[in-house]
């Protein structure tokens, strides 16, 4: 039985892998405040007690505004815990599945980017991410993969989506930024394809992009979210879009984030979901919260 260590269980990727972890895995999750990453000896006693095959690490520093004025704690959540897992792997012949991100881009293109594009991050948080991947590939070379993905929800943990809904119950309009475009993304999507990759017999090295299908900018997103719990909620609440120089924000976000996927999607069984249904299962699922 492959035994696969996810850090970050609690998060919202975290969450997602633990409830549809396969029969055929041991899955050992673990997060703040029992095992801290960024400690060196807290990593050793990890693959001490648990000696795992894969190490998803789905632990971030991921507050992207606030990593400006903290790069720092930025840096040493996704950059140095990053070697410590990696160097950690390499001794113990374990294989690291790091998630990245979309804001590694400078959203510059005006085609999908893919996984050979060269990044070029606005924001501490994005360059924090781009360092943990060198950190990955340069310790481990070909015993590592690295899946970027972009715009994560999940009926578990904070995201936009449950931001909007809020909003939506106490104001009668919402204004959005409508000129930043890439693909929303349920967690549980990207959990079932991760396992897809982990069941593998040799699990597939290199960088993989994974969104759902489909592009949108977040006002999109947005109203889709409000078109989508109307009929519950019993009221419109006009979403209005907005330019990003009106809503300033101490990071810089790519305008332009859309990722190519197709090398992903060629590992996955099952056909691509356009990010519309996957936003309506999810608001389904939040209408009977599952027992786990």
């Amino acid at each position: 039985m492959k035994t696969v260590l996810v850090t970050g269980i609690f998060g919202q990727l975290g969450w997602e892998l633990r409830r549809s972890c396969p029969e055929s895995v041991r899955l050992v999750g673990v997060d703040l405040p029992e095992v801290d990453i960024t400690q060196g000896d807290h990593v050793a006693r990890m693959f001490a007690d648990h000696s795992p095959h894969v190490v998803v690490n789905a632990a971030a520093y991921t507050a992207v505004d606030r990593a400006e004025q903290e790069p720092e704690a930025a840096y040493a959540v996704n950059r140095d815990a990053v070697r410590l897992l990696a160097e950690a792997c390499a001794r113990h012949g374990a294989h690291l599945l790091q998630i990245s991100t979309d804001f590694v881009f400078d959203g510059t293109l005006s085609r999908p980017y893919s996984p050979d594009d060269a990044p070029n991050p606005l924001s501490v948080y994005g360059a924090s991410k781009m360092a943990g991947e060198k950190m990955t590939l340069e310790v481990l070379r070909d015993r590592c993969t690295i899946v970027r993905t972009a715009w994560l929800y999940s009926s578990h943990g904070a995201n936009f989506v449950k931001t909007m809904l809020r909003l939506f119950e106490e104001r009668d309009e919402v204004r959005v930024v409508s000129d930043q475009v890439g693909t929303p993304t349920w967690a549980a999507n990207l959990a079932d394809f991760l396992w897809a990759l982990l069941q593998r017999e040799r699990v597939p090295s290199g960088i993989y992009h994974f969104t759902d299908a489909g592009v949108a900018s977040w006002y999109d997103f947005a109203v889709a979210v409000e078109e989508e719990t109307r009929p519950k909620r019993r009221k419109r609440v006009w979403v209005r879009p907005i330019r990003t120089e009106e809503y300033p924000t101490p990071a810089r976000r790519p305008s332009y984030s859309v990722l190519d996927k197709h090398s992903a999607w060629s590992l996955w069984p099952r056909s691509p979901e356009h990010w519309r249904e996957a936003l309506r299962r999810m608001l389904q699922e939040l209408e009977q919260p599952p027992s786990c």
